[in-house]
């Protein structure tokens, strides 16, 4: 499950002597936990449904220039967003729609919210996709490319977590978590670059979250590998693609309120504020004007680079 609902997994039953009691572990901020082992599943075809006054696709440019906006958005450009049915997901929707954008969204299994998206955001495209699957992911981004014309924005926002002692993951587990959080973003980020190379410009967002990928986290040895892999597949293909005139850059959200955190004691959010040296958490809202900015003209200049939203909890 991910982008649906969250659901930390502990399996300790075997893990020995009992631990010292962990602070509380905040979710990914647009990901849930894994359940129990994860389940072979099968390839799903897309369902593709937007609205009647979808705005008309902007096709490949000829010869003409496409023309340059002034604003720091990127306004009148086409999105893709995985994991965009809800929370952060769902906040950059609304952000780049807010500014000009034609916005398409992938969903995994939650078709009510991204129905509700749809219905808050008139012209919204929202397709099923399991970015995991191959063939998934090019069904659902072909979708995506005949309803709006192109990709000019990639945001690789979906994912999966899960806590469980090192030593009790099991191979699937860890393939699974590779598959989603790594091979996700390697799928779509392959899938959108053709067209931005031959149009010379594209920017590529990556979403991970705020700490693990760089400093490890205990019972989460699967994830953080993961995001570590999603850091260097950021700065590599920064360095390959920046002559082409493409971005690539990772935002790491800190602790941020949105409903995947509804499982969280008022205990528990107090402790996580306290943590966090503004004295607060974050809002997706925050995060989503970063990625509107990154995804911008004005930030033409910045790639390969990692951008803390966590309030100063990482520094």
């Amino acid at each position: 499950m991910y982008n649906d609902e969250f659901e930390l997994t502990f399996d300790l039953a075997d893990a020995g002597p009992k631990k010292e009691q962990r602070r509380p572990t905040l979710p990914e901020p647009e990901e849930a936990a894994a359940a129990a082992p994860p389940v072979q599943e099968t390839r799903e075809t897309p369902v593709s449904a937007a609205p009647e006054n979808t705005p008309a696709p902007e096709r490949e440019p000829g010869s003409a220039a496409e023309p340059r906006s002034t604003a720091p958005a990127a306004k009148g450009r086409t999105v893709l967003i995985s994991g965009g049915d809800r929370g952060i997901g769902a906040a950059a929707a609304r952000a780049f729609y807010a500014a000009g954008c034609r916005v398409a969204v992938f969903y995994h299994t939650n078709a009510e919210a991204a129905a509700a998206l749809q219905k808050e955001l008139p012209g919204v495209l929202a397709v099923q996709c399991d970015v995991a699957s191959r063939a998934s992911c090019e069904l659902a981004f072909r979708a995506a490319e005949q309803a709006l014309g192109r990709v000019d924005v990639l945001v690789s926002n979906a994912g999966i977590a899960q806590q469980k002692l090192f030593t009790d993951i099991t191979p699937e587990e860890w393939q699974r978590m590779l598959d989603v959080n790594l091979t996700g973003a390697f799928n779509l980020c392959q899938l959108a670059l053709p067209g931005m190379i031959r149009r010379k410009t594209g920017r590529i967002l990556t979403v991970r979250q705020y700490r693990w990928g760089q400093t490890g986290g205990s019972c989460e040895v699967h994830y953080s590998a993961a995001k570590a892999g999603l850091i260097g597949l950021t700065k590599a293909l920064a360095k390959e693609e920046g002559p082409s005139g493409i971005t690539v850059n990772c935002v790491a959200p800190g602790v941020i309120d949105t409903d995947m955190m509804a499982s969280f004691t008022a205990e528990d959010k107090a402790a996580l504020a306290e943590e966090t040296p503004v004295g607060r958490l974050g809002t997706a809202e925050e995060v989503a004007k970063l990625l509107l900015y990154l995804a911008g003209e004005d930030a033409g200049y910045i790639t390969g680079q990692v951008f803390g939203v966590n309030g100063g909890l990482v520094i």
